[in-house]
């Protein structure tokens, strides 16, 4: 039985506010071990994903895998690989560009799920659609072009926005390979079990290749890791692939959309980091656009 609206809009609601967190803990646990760059984020997004994977294993024997769809569990570890990148991109993003740009270009998935439904699924872009890509694009320019000016403090912001981006894509391919499970009758449990744990297989070796290992940090990168798994991850991210079982995902990576706000308020608070004109005028003309081509692709 579908759910009320106002369940669907509670955990929305819910989800946001808690991935609202990831960039924040991402750059506290940096700033703890005074490291940043590729080879930490991959500490830090592997962690994420195998602590969260930890904590589910109680639900393991409770999932009726008899009854589950073989495409449905191949749609679902395509989406564990796909994760597993966004997640390498958009934290290494962050070693090098501010957390307003960063979350507002990462958050853009709408725009790439329309064009992967329209793609796959040969659904039409109605005009609405196209204009709001068009105006989203506008406004990653803008942001874009902010930062090469250099009223910037941040190191790379121009490889950071690019990293960003792509994360973007990874993410989308993530959110739109979930949304084919789950209306394959994937259950929620069984679903993130798979993503999940598919993700931290993924990447749970790759820091031992860099030369960089999980151990030897202070206790605080530890707990700034154990919140990653249990905020962002298990509450923000299940939230939103529960909604997917009952609502479009244009609908979900619409409401994604109010990330960015939270994030750079916290991110205002914590470090006081305040994004330039330009870059904010860029983030909510993106934004904008964004709305634009979620809703319009819903309407039709």
């Amino acid at each position: 039985m579908k759910p009320s609206n106002w369940l669907i809009i509670l955990v929305l609601t819910i989800g946001v506010l808690a991935i609202s967190t990831g960039a924040i803990l991402i750059r506290l646990a940096s700033l703890s071990a005074r490291m940043s760059g590729i080879e930490f984020s991959l500490v830090i997004a592997a962690s994420r994903l195998a602590i969260a994977s930890l904590l589910l294993v109680p639900t393991w024997s409770k999932i009726k895998w008899q009854t589950i769809e073989l495409r449905a569990i191949l749609y679902a570890g395509a989406a564990g690989v796909c994760l597993a990148a966004h997640f390498v991109l958009w934290v290494t993003s962050l070693s090098y560009t501010s957390i307003a740009a960063s979350t507002a270009l990462v958050t853009t998935n709408p725009i790439w799920v329309a064009l992967l439904s329209w793609w796959w699924l040969k659904e039409r872009l109605s005009r609405r659609t196209v204009i709001g890509i068009l105006v989203a694009i506008t406004g990653g320019l803008i942001i874009g072009l902010a930062d090469i000016g250099g009223a910037t403090t941040v190191s790379n912001p121009v490889l950071g926005n690019f990293l960003a981006l792509l994360g973007a894509w990874a993410g989308s391919l993530y959110i739109f390979l979930g949304y084919q499970a789950r209306t394959k009758g994937f259950g929620i449990g069984g679903y993130i079990v798979v993503v999940y744990g598919i993700a931290a297989v993924v990447l749970l070796p790759i820091p031992f290749v860099s030369g960089v290992g999980y151990f030897g940090y202070s206790g605080s990168v530890y707990f700034y890791l154990l919140l990653m798994g249990l905020l962002p991850q298990l509450i923000g991210h299940t939230s939103f692939n529960w909604a997917m079982g009952w609502v479009s995902p244009t609908l979900v990576t619409l409401a994604v959309l109010f990330e960015p706000v939270g994030a750079s308020f916290l991110g205002y608070l914590l470090f006081g980091e305040v994004p330039s004109l330009i870059t904010l005028l860029g983030a909510v003309i993106l934004l904008i656009g964004v709305a634009v081509a979620a809703l319009s692709s819903q309407k039709k």
